[in-house]
């Protein structure tokens, strides 16, 4: 199946994005020296320079090495081991690129200063033979940083290596989703912190806003429902002042 991107227009649930339909993922990981297939080592991410170390060493894709709940077997991931890459990086020297602004759908709401990317921890959800998995945008690529028109756009992806391969999945996302190899097609489209329900990607990670509160998308995301149940509230009170005789009904119980 050819590469799909679902209109904006299209249907969709609050606090979520349109999908990206039959795109080709490929599986990456922490620690992974350069090859053919990956031309960039992934001891550093497009974000941190020292990502290898932040997550706190090397996640094994070797299925032998690997945990029941998908994280290797030797240590304790500092950082959520459900992760992915996407083509494009919001950031260029310490700035944000022109574009930014204007294609990144959550910018002004998530700005936090010059340069800080607004992409980074961001959520995805990915769906495989039925089955879905969340994780968060932790770098870029494959094989380009500037592929906005597909990520936020209604583009298919611009890369042509690896089967047009359009984003890559960690070795937690791959076993949770039962992916038997390297490559498969699948779906995802963004989300919303608050509308992710809990799983094995919220257990660990000093990134990872389920285990960490003090981060921003954890914070809004309590903010959020407390907003929305206040609305609510305010939602009734104002129908029934609407109706006195129901408003006295409702008073005396």
């Amino acid at each position: 199946p050819q590469p799909r991107i679902l209109p904006r227009t299209a249907p969709q649930s609050p606090g979520t994005y349109p999908w990206r339909l039959n795109i080709t993922a490929t599986v990456f990981w922490v620690g992974e020296d350069a090859t053919e297939r990956n031309p960039v080592a992934n001891h550093k991410s497009s974000w941190d320079s020292a990502w290898k170390e932040s997550f706190g060493g090397f996640d094994n894709p070797d299925p032998l090495h690997r945990t029941m709940d998908f994280r290797p077997k030797t240590f304790i991931p500092r950082q959520n081991p459900f992760y992915v890459a996407l083509p494009y990086n919001d950031v260029c020297k310490g700035e944000h690129k022109p574009e930014a602004s204007r294609v990144i759908p959550w910018f002004h709401r998530e700005f936090s200063g010059k340069g800080q990317s607004v992409c980074k921890g961001r959520w995805v959800q990915i769906i495989y033979n039925k089955r879905s998995c969340f994780a968060q945008w932790e770098d870029c690529g494959p094989f380009t940083t500037e592929d906005w028109p597909y990520v936020f756009g209604d583009k298919p992806p611009v890369n042509t290596h690896n089967k047009g391969a359009g984003i890559d999945i960690s070795p937690a996302v791959r076993d949770y989703l039962g992916i038997p190899g390297g490559t498969a097609i699948v779906h995802w489209r963004f989300v919303e912190f608050y509308r992710i329900p809990r799983g094995p990607w919220s257990k660990w990670g000093d990134n990872n806003p389920f285990v960490n509160r003090d981060l921003g998308p954890g914070k809004r995301a309590l903010q959020t429902k407390e907003d929305r149940l206040r609305q609510q509230q305010e939602a009734i009170q104002r129908e029934l002042m609407k109706d006195p005789a129901k408003l006295r009904r409702q008073l005396q119980g």
